[in-house]
Parts: C-alpha cells; structure tokens; sequence
C-alpha cells in the first residue's frame, strides 16, 4: 500500500474503534444525561475525521455547479441525518456509520485499482533511465533519447537495456519477463537482436542501435499502456452515460418524495426527510460507476502481468465475443525459419552453386524470410555490381538483370506470366516447401525447395481454442496450394486460402466479415498475424492479434492486442480473461440494480432503515469490487 493508502486504511480503523465505542456507550444508556449540542459534538467531530475529503469534493463541485455524483449525495443525505439529530431524532449513529462504510468502500477500490497498477507499472518501469554510448575508447552517459541510430552502445550486468539494437560483442542472458511474462531469461550472442526494456544478466554487451528511443520497443509499449484506459468499452461508455442522467434524476426525485411525503401523506417532516435521506443513499450509483471499470481495468493489469498488452478496454469485449480466428501462416503458425533444404539443376549447364548464387543475388535487396534463407545458403559476399534494372513484384518473384543476362527468380506463377520455358523443368510442386524457380534468359535453370518448420505446441494451442467455443480456424498464406494446405492439415485448420498477395487477404477478410455480418453479426473475428506485412488485415479484423512481433512498429500500431512473446496458447488466455471479464461486469450491474431498486422502493414507502440505505450502497460497492478483483484467480 501507498502513504495514501495507509493513511485512509488508519482513518477507517480510528473511526471504527470510534463508533463501536459511541454504540456501546449509546446502548448502556451513558449519554442519557448530557446536552443535545455535547451528544451532536461526539459524533460530528469523528463524522468530519472521517469524511472532510467527501465533504471538501462535494463544496468544490457545488461552487463549479457540477455537483451532481456520489460526494453530493452522501453529503446531502448525512448532513440532512445530523440536522434530524439536531431536533432531537437521534440519526447521528446512522449518519457516522454511512460516512466510515462509504470510506471503507473507496478503500477497497483504491486498494483493488493499485493492485492492478502494479502489474502494469512493470511494464512502466521499463523505461530506461540512461544510456552509456562507447565513443573511441571512452564512455559517455546520456539520456537514450539522445543516442542516434548507428551509434554503439555498452549494457552492463544487471542494466536496463534502453534501446533496440543487434549484438556486436559479447554473449549474456537477457531478462524479459517484464515484456513478454516469460520467467526464463533469453540468451543473446553476436548478430542477435535485443529489445529495449529488458535487463541484461551476466555479461557486458556491445550493441549496435537500430532505432531512435520515440522508435524503440519499450517508448511504443509505453505510450499504449499510457493510452490504454482512454478507450473505453461500450459498457463503460453507457454507465459513464447513466450516472450522468441519473444522479440528478434521483437527487430530483429525492426532494419530491420528501414534499409528496409531508403533503400528501400526512407524515411528519422527520419522518419525510429520513424517507428523502434513505432513498439518496441508496441510490448512489458507485457499485456501477466504481466496478464496471475496476473489472477492465483488472482485467488489463493481470493480462500485462502474462505478457499480452491489450490496448483499451473495448478490445476486452470484442474478444469475449471471438468465433473465427484468423491466422497468417509464416510467423503464425510457422516459425518463419526457412532453410534451403534443396537445389535440382535442369541438365543446362548450370551447377546447383551457380543456381544458388544467382538467386541470392537477384533477392539480395528483399526482406522477405525467404530471400534472407537463400541469402544465408549462400553465405558469401554478395556483389550488387552482378545486379541491375531491379524490379521486384510483392509476393511472386523478381525479374533482373544478372551480369546483363535477364534473369527471373521466384515462384510457378510468376515464371509462367515471364513466359519463361519449362520444357527441361519438373515442374511437379511438393508439398512440404516452397519452390523457388531461376531462370536465364527465358531458360529455368534450376530450382530452390525452402520449407518452414511448425511452431512446437501449435496443434495443442489451436485444439484449446475450438473447446472454449471458436467455431472456425482459418488460415490465410501468400505460399501455394500445396504448403498451406499440407500445414493446415497438420494442425486442423478448417479452411485455407492460399497464394494470396497481402492486398488479397485484405479482401479473403472481408469476405469472411461479410458472411458473418449476413449471419451472426455479434460474433467476431480476430486476425492473428506478424504485423509487418499483415497490417491491413490487423486492422480491419474486429481484433487484431500480434504475435511474436516485439520490436515490430507494424505490429504496435495496427494490433489491438499484442502477445508479447511467440506463445499461441495466450489467444487461450485472452479469451479466457475476456469472458471472464465480461461475465463479472455483467453480474456486478444485475446485482447492483435489482438490490437497489428493491432498496429504492422499500426506501420510498418507509419500509427501509438507514442501515439497510447503507447496505444498499456501500455493502453493494464493495460486494463488486470484491467480485471485479476475482479477475485473473483461478
């Protein structure tokens, strides 16, 4: 707990200790004896101990004539109970008791909120505080957001890693359960990438930056845990709306009851302002206004301690809500390691090495995994003076000139749109790899299997999602026929769509939408992706999923939910922390509005006591925030 915190909790326990000394002293009869204005003084002085904060934010919001909301009400209904006591009907014990219970109450959501902060202040602490850059043979100590791009910087044991960069020298363990929930510490060497946020272990590392910080991991995971509870889901968007409406609705209908009371009903105005002070309350608003908002926002702080960064609260119900999942295959569902695992030459003259070489050089230029494993085959220096009139068509091949010769290099499709001649070529597909053709002035040459490897758990993870009720898997892949469907079959994948260019999974999304929308609007659909080359489609599914995307900018900003590490089985959690979610956001209204109403009615006709206002409010409040705070056990 925070000084705050302790504060409040030692206030309530003062003032507990003080009232049940009052109501001991109130029943043996010793107070029996003394004045009106003593007997007001001993409960009023604990009432302003434990209640100045209510009554200052109450004064403030009045003189801003924005009064309307629980401060008010409590005021007005325990002011109104001592000035009863005033004229002798004793409501003084009732009124001490409304202000301790509502105090106890903001204690527990306060407690409730902080326990949640402190999962996500992991994430917040990963800001680094400095940044030691190696300048010839000394060292500088900056802030990291003055360090430039290329520049070489030095990470100690047990220092925050502060910006993105590759290993130069050196070899150390990395911690990253801060970023991805991952407990086992990452090793890194020479040529590996590190991320910005986590700690580096036993060794001192040399890294190269590859990003400026506003760039790096840790600024972008940053900025969205900052933003995340600006977006509000459309349940929480409707009780800000019905607080709104209804605290003055019920302050109005307050002061009728009391006038309809005396007048009409021939009570006493004792007895029609304790109807009027009972009915204000209960009616107080707080189980809807604090719990609804307390569950999501528990329910974000558990999920980030997992490692799953979930932007705003209005992705929560979306996923509660998920029956179709969407994944792209490299990186998804495969590991994106691609590796040659064979060369054939078509009796032309050509060696497999001379096939090799030129495929690495005519995609020395391309990013694609698939062009960096022919790269790596390869492994010698690439000479871009061999290369020129570089023309590179997405998701199908290059056409170049290699030493003046027009050569293509890529799949089936694109060697038959070059008119390229297949008469020497087999052209039987297989299926458990990519086929990459080369081809020499309208000759193919030769040809390159590369294939990709399943991710391990993957069959299990997507068996998890059908038993908590996802109806359809489907998978979206730019390979052939062949590769994406032998994979789906590997791990049951009930539809396939393949030899897509990323425009065309944007429309195979679309189609999908479009059915449901025809059918089952209410269910959605959740894309799972890298987030580099599947930023259209994250951001056009109800919920994009990022998977295995640390560092990504693609991945930060078009996701609505981001698995920090490379783990399927999170999909599983995310749906699992949103339907339980959802479901106790739902109990907590139903719970709160039918006891109020039943309390509100009661209150009405002076059937109610103060006692049972009080539960109606502050037993109800805490009664939720006690249920929104299950999130995340079990």
């Amino acid at each position: 707990m925070n000084k705050t915190q302790k504060y409040n909790l030692t206030r309530i326990i003062i003032s507990l200790v003080v009232f049940l000394a009052l109501l001991v002293f109130e029943k043996v009869g010793l107070f029996d004896t003394l004045s009106g204005l003593v007997h007001f003084f001993l409960y009023f002085i604990p009432y302003l101990f434990i209640g100045y904060d209510i009554l200052w934010r109450a004064l403030r919001n009045i003189t801003r004539l924005d009064f309307f909301d629980e401060n008010f009400l409590m005021t007005i209904a325990t002011i109104a109970a001592f000035a009863l006591g005033l004229f002798g009907q004793g409501e003084y014990l009732e009124a001490l008791a409304i202000m301790i219970f509502y105090q106890l109450g903001e204690f527990f959501q306060d407690y409730a909120v902080d326990k949640s902060r402190k999962s996500i202040s992991n994430l917040l602490s990963l800001s680094p505080d400095y940044a030691t850059v190696v300048v010839g043979d000394q060292y500088k100590t900056v802030s990291p957001d003055e360090v430039i791009v290329g520049e070489t910087i030095l990470i100690k044991p047990g220092e925050k890693v502060p910006l993105d960069g590759i290993v130069l020298d050196g070899e150390s363990y990395i911690d990253v359960v801060a970023l991805t929930g991952e407990s086992r510490p990452v090793r890194v060497k020479v040529g590996d990438t590190i991320i910005s946020g986590s700690i580096n272990g036993d060794s001192a590392l040399l890294v190269q930056v590859q990003k400026k910080y506003e760039d790096s991991t840790v600024a972008k995971i940053l900025e969205l845990v900052e933003n995340a509870s600006s977006k509000k889901a459309s349940v929480e968007q409707f009780i800000t709306r019905f607080a709104k409406y209804y605290t003055p609705i019920v302050t109005v209908s307050a002061f009728l009851l009391a006038i309809i009371s005396q007048f009409f009903l021939g009570l006493s105005w004792h007895d029609s302002i304790k109807r009027a002070c009972n009915f204000l309350i209960v009616s107080c608003p707080c189980a809807l206004v604090i719990s609804v908002p307390l569950s999501f926002f528990v329910s974000i702080g558990y999920a980030s301690k997992k490692g799953i960064l979930i932007k705003g609260a209005q992705y929560i119900e979306l996923a509660a809500n998920i029956k179709t999942f969407v994944f792209d295959k490299t990186g998804t569902i495969t590991k994106g390691e691609f590796k040659v695992q064979h060369i054939e030459t078509f009796d032309n003259g050509y060696t497999k090495q001379e096939v090799l070489e030129i495929a690495a050089h005519a995609e020395m230029h391309s990013n694609h995994p698939i062009a960096h494993s022919i790269q790596s085959e390869y492994g010698q220096t690439l000479d871009s003076s061999r290369i020129s009139d570089v023309k590179e068509i997405s998701g199908r091949g290059v056409v170049l000139k290699y030493l003046d010769k027009k050569t293509c290099v890529g799949n089936k499709a694109f060697m038959i749109e070059q008119n390229i001649d297949f008469h020497t070529a087999n052209l039987q597909e297989r299926s458990d790899g990519t086929t990459v053709y080369v081809a020499v002035e309208h000759t193919c040459i030769g040809s390159i299997l590369i294939s990709d490897s399943i991710k391990d758990g993957v069959d299990t993870s997507l068996a998890d999602l059908k038993k908590l009720g996802v109806e359809k898997l489907v998978m979206l892949s730019g390979d052939s026929n062949e590769v994406a469907n032998t994979i789906a079959h590997r791990v049951a994948i009930d539809e396939v769509r393949a030899q897509l260019l990323p425009h065309q999974k944007v429309s195979e999304l679309e189609k999908l939408i479009a059915e449901r929308d025809k059918n089952a609007p209410n269910k959605k659909i959740a894309f799972v992706g890298d987030g580099i080359n599947d930023a259209p489609v994250l951001m056009r599914s109800d919920v994009g999923f990022a998977m295995g995307s640390l560092g990504s900018d693609a991945a930060i900003e078009a996701s609505d939910i981001i698995i920090m590490d490379d783990d399927l089985k999170k999909l599983n959690l995310v749906l699992l922390i949103a339907r339980k979610t959802m479901h106790i956001v739902k109990t907590n209204i139903a719970f709160a509005i039918s006891v109020k109403l039943v309390i509100l009615t009661l209150s009405a006709l002076g059937l109610a006591s103060m006692w049972i206002a009080v539960f109606g409010d502050v037993g109800v409040s805490v009664l939720c925030i006690l249920n929104a705070m299950r999130i995340g056990r079990s």
